[in-house]
């Protein structure tokens, strides 16, 4: 027995085996091993181009002449900020991004809290709800370009005719509100994505406070504006931040329904015909590393508020 004891002693004096030592640093290399991969091609097709891209804009290159390629420093950056067409781009882009988040935000809330309720059929409304996100976006542009928008035998002017008889307007939408065309097209394709981001707020909301709020005798909108929109407030932020993040880079919709014209160039479509059309590529190349440099700032507010959601769910 004295000899058990001892040796149990000893065992427990005994300092633990080192974590860093070759049995631990084997054993991290084994549970990250899986990653190297997709690391590897997450390097390969997007932190090496970005690398070439940040690289060319430091150069005075246009394709018409190759031979007068010259290193430029931050010309092409000066020249960017300074040029009338870039600014309007940029305004467009605001625009846009804005109207397009705020409006789906409020649609996807009202959607949100429709599918929050107990109703038959609730699944097959949410799966057609859903489905304008699932679609293309190229393949959304076209439909609302030429099945909705288009003046001779679109659904838009067919409705006119059908509701308002032979003396109906007959608008040419895309040339009248050449914007508001892109923005709608938008709204419709991003509604959905607000609508899942909200409708996971509200079924995290707690129950009992919300039953407590009814038996106190607090009606629908007391118990939607003291309880509901503060808990909804990160989903609201988040939603906002993925959304500003994806439609300051949207191309589709802009080059589809417009091409550009009328005042919709956004600059995606800027930077694509500084390098397609006028072959500049280290004047495209800047701009590109502006706009790479806008998205990762909103991303990084994504980010936070991601990370506080986190926290929040993991506290309660």
């Amino acid at each position: 027995m004295s000899t058990i004891a001892t040796t149990t002693t000893a065992a427990r004096g005994r300092p633990a085996p080192a974590s860093g030592g070759p049995s631990g640093r084997l054993r991290a290399w084994a549970t990250r091993a899986p990653l190297l991969p997709a690391l590897v091609f997450l390097i390969l097709v997007t932190q090496l181009p970005f690398v070439a891209t940040l690289v060319i804009s430091f150069f005075k290159w246009n394709a018409y002449y190759p031979k007068e390629r010259s290193f430029a420093g931050f010309g092409n950056y000066q020249e960017v900020l300074s040029e009338p067409a870039l600014r309007d781009s940029v305004l467009t882009t605001i625009l846009l991004t804005v109207v397009v988040v705020l409006v789906s935000l409020v649609l996807g809330l009202g959607l949100a809290l429709l599918l929050d309720r107990t109703f038959k059929g609730r699944g097959i409304v949410r799966t057609m709800l859903i489905a304008p996100f699932l679609v293309v976006p190229i393949a959304a542009a076209l439909l609302w370009k030429h099945v909705l928008y288009n003046p001779e035998y679109g659904l838009f002017n067919g409705l006119l005719h059908w509701v308002f008889g032979d003396g109906a307007a007959q608008p040419d939408w895309i040339a009248e509100m050449p914007l508001g065309a892109v923005e709608a097209a938008l709204v419709w394709q991003w509604t959905p994505f607000m609508m899942l981001i909200l409708l996971a707020g509200l079924q995290s909301r707690p129950a009992d406070a919300i039953e407590a709020a009814r038996i106190d005798g607090a009606g629908a909108w007391q118990i939607f504006r003291y309880l509901t929109l503060p808990h909804l407030r990160r989903y609201l932020e988040l939603g906002a931040l993925l959304g500003s993040v994806y439609v300051v880079q949207n191309f589709d919709a802009v080059y589809t329904i417009t091409s550009g014209g009328l005042g919709t160039a956004n600059l995606p479509y800027t930077i694509y015909q500084t390098f397609y059309q006028g072959h500049e590529y280290g004047r495209a190349s800047a701009s590109g590393v502006l706009v790479v440099i806008g998205s990762l700032i909103i991303a990084t507010f994504a980010l936070r508020v991601v990370s506080s959601l986190f926290r929040e769910e993991s506290a309660a």
